[in-house]
């Protein structure tokens, strides 16, 4: 393999779910702006970009996460920086989101929305408010996974986390005037700093030919 493959390779092996990060340790904003930026910077379909993340920094706030965050109670504690990706809601035709999407000319938006039916249609994306945000919500982790990714070529630790009450965690973020519930929902949290501690199992895989067929 070429250096480019070794690095790629090297920060996968690299990375694992840290659970506990060193507090005295905290991401440079550079860094975590080009974190940030493989997020935003991530493929979407149709381009649509459904998403949002909220960094969370403050303290109170991180503690008010914790009785509804199962999953995450040491990352909220130690990490460098914490992040909650949220997915849009109503991601349809008809929406006022994709009618004024600023990525294309005014004149061709009835276009778009007829591209974005055809293919919600096509898929049942657009069956209902549930598949909606379901499919939403699996743009999310594209964005999560370059998220991380960047981290760990970057030799910085990430966890990324499900485990979360969900309706507790959206009546929060509503009460605290974070979010309107109408147009957003939380998909995924994610934490990034510098692990504690070194993990004490090597990483395991299936293996290649186990999980890949080609079909050639």
């Amino acid at each position: 393999m070429n250096q480019i493959q070794n690095t790629i390779i090297d920060a996968f092996k690299f990375r694992f779910a840290t659970k506990e990060f060193d507090t005295t340790k905290k991401i440079s904003d550079s860094e975590f702006n080009t974190i940030l930026e493989a997020g935003r910077l991530s493929p979407s379909s149709l381009g649509l970009e459904p998403w949002r993340f909220l960094v969370i920094q403050n303290e109170t706030l991180r503690e008010k996460l914790i009785p509804y965050s199962s999953g995450a109670q040491k990352q909220l504690k130690s990490a460098s920086h914490f992040v909650l990706i949220l997915a849009r809601k109503n991601v349809t035709q008809t929406s006022d989101y994709v009618q004024s999407f600023k990525q294309y000319e005014e004149s061709t938006i009835p276009m778009f929305k007829d591209k974005v039916q055809g293919f919600q249609t096509r898929f049942h994306i657009n069956d209902n408010a549930r598949t909606i945000l379901d499919w939403a919500s699996k743009q999310t982790y594209i964005a999560l996974g370059n998220m991380m990714t960047a981290a760990a070529l970057m030799n910085i630790d990430s966890c990324p986390m499900e485990g979360f009450d969900l309706d507790g965690v959206t009546e929060l973020l509503e009460h605290e005037g974070i979010i309107d519930s109408n147009q957003f929902a939380p998909s995924v949290m994610v934490a990034f700093g510098y692990r504690k501690e070194n993990p004490t199992k090597p990483k395991t895989r299936q293996p290649q030919e186990d999980v890949i067929e080609w079909l050639n």
